[in-house]
């Protein structure tokens, strides 16, 4: 199949092997039937619906990422790697048009296994925005030539809170810090590396003013390898990043099934750069090249 259509580099689908692998835990993260036990939530009744196959139409490429405020990958490891084995061996058997965003453990990082999941297929690495980086794993990304994606990570829910409120306040007081970060620590170690931050990175770009008013830099500098993707937001927030940032930064991205993909109403030229040509760029596809394909003939 060529890619010549819509890719969504932001999507969550929960496999039977995923699903069997959190009814098996005693602890949170767990499912009890379909009820979601976390720490710091309240239990979450998940429509079974969601997680299954749903409506591609129209998409080439739909990348399948773990839900990361479940708090999976900061377990220790031995309670961490069942359920991201089951995440991955789950999401990589989902076939096309899905592909599947590698998750690891933070509470114990290990690069050669990142590595062996890459090397199965996935897209990228997938980390919690409350997660510091590390430099090892960035540097088996860079080694492949493959980007990082930043997703919220768990989020304390204060008490008689509305449902809304994690993915209204917390994840995006995530994004925000997961994107200065980035740019004052992350950056200057790793040059090359490739990363999309989620939900347009909680709208920190828009903050420049006050950065450059505390002594900050970087207004007016475009790191053409440093994307965001635009789930939960609309036109008007879109609008205003890209007036920041520039269009080719600029990705497609649903956070399906908990909402759909926005349209920027922006014109033809910028939805197409926004759901083909820069999500290849992220990725490192090249154009007319195939899916699934080789890691020789996606380079760039």
């Amino acid at each position: 199949m060529i890619v010549s259509g819509g890719i969504d580099v932001h999507q969550h689908l929960w496999t039977g092997s995923f699903v069997a692998a959190l009814r098996a835990r005693t602890a949170p993260p767990r499912l009890d039937g379909w009820t979601l036990i976390l720490d710091g939530e309240p239990p979450y009744e998940v429509d079974p619906a969601d997680h299954e196959r749903r409506d591609t139409t129209g998409l080439d490429l739909a990348l399948v990422s773990l839900s990361s405020p479940l708090g999976i990958e900061f377990l220790p490891p031995e309670e961490c790697r069942p359920l991201l084995d089951a995440h991955h061996e789950g999401a990589l058997a989902l076939g096309e048009p899905f592909g599947v965003w590698a998750a690891t453990c933070h509470s114990e990082p290990d690069p050669d296994r990142l590595a062996a999941d890459l090397d199965r297929g996935c897209a990228g690495l997938q980390i919690p925005a409350t997660a510091e980086p590390d430099d090892r794993l960035l540097e088996v990304l860079t080694g492949r030539d493959l980007p990082l994606f930043v997703h919220p990570g768990p989020a304390r829910v204060p008490e008689g809170a509305p449902p809304w409120w994690p993915a209204v306040v917390p994840y995006v007081q995530q994004m925000h810090q997961a994107w200065h970060h980035f740019q004052a620590v992350v950056r200057p170690r790793h040059p090359r590396l490739r990363v999309c931050f989620a939900l347009l990175a909680g709208l920190a770009p828009l903050h420049s003013e006050r950065l450059l008013a505390r002594g900050g830099t970087g207004r007016g500098l475009v790191d053409p390898g440093v994307f965001v993707e635009t789930s939960s937001y609309g036109p008007r927030a879109i609008d205003a990043i890209v007036r920041e940032l520039g269009v080719d930064v600029v990705v497609n991205g649903s956070d399906a099934p908990y909402a759909t993909a926005p349209d920027p109403r922006l014109g033809a030229a910028a939805a197409h750069a926004i759901r083909v040509t820069n999500p290849r760029r992220l990725l490192g596809i090249r154009p007319g090249a195939t899916v699934p394909q080789s890691r020789e003939e996606t380079r760039t």
